[in-house]
Order: C-alpha cells, then structure tokens, then sequence
C-alpha cells in the first residue's frame, strides 16, 4: 500500500513538473513583449553633427524590422539616449540602458574616447555593444562588435594610395587629428608604417586640435609652408566632428587645391560636406567602406528607404537625404544582430555573441558581408573617393572585394603575440 501511493506520488510529482516547464516553454514562446534596443549617439554637442546620423539610421532599420515581423515574433522598442558629446556621459547613458532600461543589445558610440568610456560598463554588466565608426585598433573586446574600418581597412590603404603614382607620389606627410585616441593611435600606427617605407622623421608633420576648434588659419598655413619645401606632401586628417567645417572652408579660403596638396580624410564623408561649399574642395580624398555615389542594387535599394524614411518623418535635411559609411555600418550591424538572436532563438547576451560570428549580409556596398568567425570584426571592401562639387564622392579605387580586419596592427611591436580572438571571460 504504501509503496502503490509512493509510486502514484512520484507520478503525480512529474506530471506537475512536466505541466510547470511546458508551461515555461510555452510563456516563454508566448512573450510578444517589445525587446528594448539602446541608442547610444550624441544628439547634441561637437559630435552631433556626425551622430544623429546615426540615431536615425537605427530607428528606420528598427522600423523596417518591426514592419517584417520583428525579432522572434517580437516587435522592437528603441531606447534612445544622448550622451551629449560629454565622455563620462556616455557610460552613465550606457549603465543606464543596462541596468533600468533592460536593452538587450546597444549600437552606439563614435569617437574611440566615448567607446573607451563606455567598455567598462559594458564588461562589467555583461551588455553588448555594437559600434559602427572606423576606428584605431588596438583592442578586441568579447562585449563589442566593430562593424566600422580597422587600420588595414582604411588607414594603411588610403596612405598606400597617396604614396602611389596613381594618387600623387607623395613623400612628406603631414598627420592632422583631434587630440584623443583616435587619432593619436592612428598617427603612431601610420608613423611606423611610413618609417617601414623608408620616410623619414623630418618629412612627417603631427599636428591636434582639441573637440570643437574652430580657426584653422595657423594650421593651413603651416602646412603650405611644410609642402613649399620640395617633397611632394600630402594631408591625412583625423580631424573629428564639427571641427571639420572650418577646416575645409579654411583650405578653400587659402587655396590649398587637391592638386597641390591632396587631403584624404578618414572621418569626413557626405553628412559632414553638408555644410561645406565643396567647390573648392574638389579632388581632396576620402577613405571609407561605402560612398552613397556607389552604383549597385542594393546601394539604390538602401538609399531610396532613407530618403523615403526622411521624408516621411520630416527628418532635418530630408530635401536632400544623405548616406554615408558609419550609417552603412549602423544598417549592417543591427541586421547582423537580429539574425544572430534568431540563430540562437534568445536574446541572451553570451548566446548572441556566438551567434554573431560568421553571419552574412548583403551590403549597400555591394559585397556579402561577414562578420569574422573569432575575431568580431567585420570583413570590409575599401573605397577612396575624391570629393565632387555636389558633395558626393568619385571613387578612384578600390579593392576586389571585402578584406579580413587586423584589430592588432602589425606595425606596433608586440601585435604579433597576441590573439585574433576576444579573451573568454
């Protein structure tokens, strides 16, 4: 008797457990709750200009998601927050998507200062970043996806260009950045790949501005004077923000022509000519991994949504829509992100990062894209393109096809040891 009510215990045991976890399944198919998505972009301050781009480009990808059913049959919510151009901000704005808002996953960030603020954070929370903006190397991180250029995807090439006969011959350098990260890293990088050609010290120009300057007569002037001394020279600029539109209106008052003096760019592309009389910049350069000038179907398809998304939300500047590379690697990013919750059927951080790696999309840029297997980082085609009077930009060259990142940069000693994979952590 008592061994026939244990037995029917036992039974009655499992059943109630197998009710509870069929349960859990099915609230857990059941959840059609929205799935919170961070914004973090600056939408005021010396970065505005650049970022809220950016912002917008999320909010019709997120759009265009939620129109084709969302992300496991659940709708995507934006949580946008503005940082203000203020670094420590950033990681407060970053701690608080995290731990009060709950986003499952952030895009944002632009300058290597901010993205170095909010890294910690992000560590120490277990969030996940995705950051679309060409960058310095240097760091591979298991919380961060780079869907933006590293060094041997922007950097390296755009000054192979310059030194080619095709883009001038040139062999003094003059290294003009914002003072932060970035370009301090970028500088050294490219220092020792000159050196590596046999450039010497005395034929390279370094010279940092801080965020937000504004008077670039000194400066052009220097330069003149540093390209009048026989060497063919040229201009690589890292200059960052809305200190680029009295930059290039100081080049044209000085008549520093692309001819003379070729300028290539690597954080200026068609948002930040907007607000520039281009004319006389015709002919100076840019490096990216995607121009709006590009013609393929996908490039149309993608630049039509903007000016219609644009237009339809009366978005600043809608009268003449405007793509660029970091708003590519935007678009890119989030679509990687919502095919990776989809392979891993959650969004739980540490299933997604796995997710992520080796996932492929087919790019305004004209190239299937994939995100490296290990190493987080996007493989990426490059493009140079000469500024044109409307703005936009002539593509001068370019590679066959996408090229794998090099997050640790082979002209810094000691890259070679490490490895090409985020520690596990």
């Amino acid at each position: 008797m008592q061994s026939r009510r244990t037995f029917i215990k036992s039974i009655s045991a499992i059943a109630v457990g197998a009710a509870l976890m069929s349960g859990g399944l099915a609230a857990q198919a059941a959840d059609k709750s929205p799935i919170k998505v961070g914004i973090l972009h600056s939408l005021s301050g010396t970065m505005a200009i650049s970022e809220t781009a950016l912002k917008d480009m999320a909010l019709m990808t997120i759009d265009e998601i939620n129109k084709s059913g969302g992300v496991l049959g659940r709708q995507l919510e934006a949580v946008v927050v503005d940082p203000a151009s203020d670094w420590p901000l950033f990681a407060e704005k970053g701690r608080q998507l995290l731990t009060q808002d709950k986003v499952a996953v952030t895009f944002g960030c632009w300058t290597s200062v901010s993205r170095k603020s909010v890294l910690p954070v992000y560590k120490e929370l277990n969030g996940l970043l995705f950051y679309p903006v060409q960058y310095e190397g240097e760091e591979l991180e298991k919380n961060v996806f780079y869907t933006g250029a590293a060094p041997n995807q922007q950097a390296i090439p755009a000054v192979e260009y310059l030194m080619s006969a095709d883009g001038g011959g040139a062999k003094r350098f003059v290294l003009l950045g914002t003072d932060y990260v970035y370009p301090r890293t970028t500088n050294k990088i490219l220092r020792a790949f000159l050196k590596s050609k046999g450039v010497a010290d005395a034929d390279i120009m370094e010279e940092y501005t801080p965020f937000g300057h504004a008077d670039y007569q000194t400066i052009i002037a220097k330069i003149k004077k540093f390209a009048a001394e026989g060497k063919k020279t040229a201009v690589v600029s890292t200059i960052n923000g809305d200190s680029n539109v009295p930059f290039y209106k100081e080049l044209g008052n000085q008549g520093l022509k692309a001819k003379d003096v070729p300028v290539v760019a690597f954080s200026v592309g068609e948002e930040e000519l907007r607000g520039v009389d281009t004319k006389p910049l015709v002919g100076h350069l840019a490096a990216w991994n995607y121009f709006m000038s590009l013609k393929n179907p996908a490039n149309a398809a993608f630049t039509k949504k903007w000016a219609d998304y644009a237009k339809a939300n009366k978005l600043p500047g809608a009268d003449k829509p405007i793509t660029n590379d970091p708003m590519e690697a935007t678009y890119i990013g989030i679509h990687m992100w919502k095919q990776a919750v989809e392979k891993a059927g959650t969004t739980d951080v540490d299933k997604v990062i796995a997710a992520v790696g080796g996932q492929k999309f087919n790019a305004p840029d004209g190239f299937t894209i994939e995100m490296d297997p290990k190493n987080h980082h996007l493989h990426k085609p490059v493009f140079i393109g000469e500024i044109k009077a409307d703005g936009q930009f002539n593509v001068v060259w370019k590679t066959k096809g996408p090229i794998k990142a090099q997050p640790w940069s082979p002209y810094i000693a000691g890259n070679d040891k490490k490895k090409d994979a985020p520690e596990a952590k």
